[in-house]
């Protein structure tokens, strides 16, 4: 099975990268985020011809959204609102051998410091929030999945510079500690970090503001995937596919891939 996880940064705008990334790839399940699409003009019918009829979305006008688009039928599907907003940031369906989650973890805002930004508290808020309720929901023994964009780059690697991200919000320490916890709430799998060792390089994400964002190279690994242990022995393969990157129009995050053998 190919999963792809990918913040599309709207999925009406670049519906082209979409389905050339269905062409070139043909995973069985693509987990969107931040489609920025209410649900009556998310483009459905496109997505069905292009050969996945099972597709879960929920969606609002201008911000975050999400979508599960698959090829595998789906038993159940769901839609979680979190910590006290309807803001359209967490999505889950059941199928026959597991369970996914689609997360998109709030962004939080330019200052690292909850007393002076809600949007770095609602941060804080919402990783403690999936810590506590993955683990009172399940347990350790169940085969699940979560990916998406977490909004965080939680080791040293994951950053383009370690020592001058420290202050920066996606990789200060409390970010790290508080998405710790909810790594450890099901004894979870960094799937890409079984694929690429710690001591190297790994990113998801490159701003808009560089230019030539491949010679910078300033990025950040943003966007998970994760498995239980459950999980674990079926993974055999990763990839971030950041030839989309240098598309024209191109969403800010790449795809990242896992293939499970299941």
């Amino acid at each position: 099975m190919k999963l792809i996880t990918w913040n599309i940064n709207s999925v009406r705008l670049r519906l082209p990268l979409l389905l050339k990334l269905i062409e070139e790839q043909q995973p069985d399940i693509i987990c969107l985020q931040e489609t920025k699409c209410p649900d009556e003009h998310f483009p459905l019918k496109e997505i069905k011809a292009a050969g996945y009829p099972y597709v879960h979305f929920h969606g609002m006008k201008s911000y975050n959204g999400l979508a599960i688009i698959s090829k595998i039928p789906f038993e159940e599907t769901e839609i979680h609102n979190r910590v006290g907003r309807e803001d359209c940031r967490h999505v889950a369906a059941k199928f026959k051998d597991f369970t996914l989650h689609n997360l998109y973890i709030p962004a939080g805002g330019d200052e690292p410091d909850v007393e002076v930004n809600d949007k770095f508290a609602h941060k804080l808020d919402f990783v403690d929030e999936m810590s506590a309720w993955f683990a009172e929901e399940y347990g350790k023994d169940e085969r699940l999945i979560v990916v998406g964009d977490f909004n965080i780059a939680p080791y040293e690697h994951d950053v383009w510079s370690h020592k001058q991200l420290l202050k920066i919000i996606s990789h200060t320490p409390i970010e790290v500690e508080k998405l710790a916890r909810m790594y450890e709430s099901l004894d979870w799998v960094d799937v890409a970090r079984e694929f690429v060792p710690m001591d190297e390089k790994c990113y998801t994400w490159w701003s808009y503001r560089n230019r030539d964002w491949r010679k910078s190279n300033r990025g950040r690994r943003l966007d998970h995937i994760w498995v239980t242990q459950g999980l674990k022995s079926s993974l055999s393969g990763h990839e971030v596919l950041d030839v989309f990157r240098d598309c024209e129009k191109p969403s800010d995050h790449a795809p990242v891939v896992a293939e499970l053998e299941l």
